[in-house]
């Protein structure tokens, strides 16, 4: 039941903040931002260094399920390329894992803990290979490849797939990738570029509030 829960807290917040850094501590500061803006779904990529300490120290604060919506955030792990690493990620608290692609290992490593793993796919036969092996949500990675009607495309013959487009999703865009099929969106460079050019990394919850007015106004219609 807790994959479950999971899968469905991820889709109704709708909007994942991937989050890259040159530390521990500086993704940490990130991640707080983005939650205090509104963006519940975390992505720590494995490319930080000491990743898993930042997963650790967030997953102590912040908990999938819990009523206190000032704690509530779901703290995930990015970027994970083989099995090891996915391991390492949720012993250390991830509540998801996401990959650049599709390594069967890495799935059934996350089945066998009964963790979401939303791995990147491109194409029609990396789609059915994951349904195959029983991903609940495919990454459309990189996005900006694709327009947004590809979703309804390959829905065509597999209605039965969730697409989360990350890469070149930006407020702009984001109302076509939910009205065209999307259950979720990942946001990365764009939430935390400003930021990492100024230093005020109080751009990211300025940014994160207007992703989530993006998403909110985009459910709506």
């Amino acid at each position: 039941m807790k994959k479950l829960q999971l899968l469905q807290k991820i889709t109704d917040n709708g909007v994942v903040a991937v989050l890259r850094a040159d530390s521990a501590d500086q993704v940490i500061a990130m991640a707080e931002q983005a939650i205090a803006g509104g963006i519940k779904v975390i992505e720590i990529t494995m490319t930080v260094p000491s990743a898993l300490k930042a997963i650790e120290k967030l997953s102590r604060v912040y908990h999938w399920n819990t009523q206190d919506p000032e704690k509530f955030a779901i703290i995930g792990a990015g970027t994970v390329l083989e099995p090891q690493t996915a391991r390492a990620a949720i012993m250390s608290g991830a509540e998801f894992v996401v990959g650049p692609s599709l390594n069967p290992d890495t799935v059934k490593i996350c089945n066998l803990y009964r963790i979401p793993i939303l791995p990147g796919v491109m194409t029609i036969a990396d789609v059915q290979r994951a349904l195959e092996l029983g991903v609940d949500i495919v990454k459309l990675f990189p996005g900006n490849l694709y327009d947004p009607s590809i979703i309804k495309t390959i829905k065509g013959p597999m209605p039965q797939a969730n697409f989360m487009p990350t890469g070149g999703v930006s407020l702009s865009n984001l109302g076509d990738w939910i009205k065209g099929g999307a259950v979720a969106v990942g946001i990365g460079s764009d939430l935390t570029n400003e930021a990492m050019k100024t230093g005020d990394l109080s751009h990211v919850r300025r940014k994160a509030e207007q992703y989530m007015d993006a998403y909110r106004k985009a459910k709506a219609e």
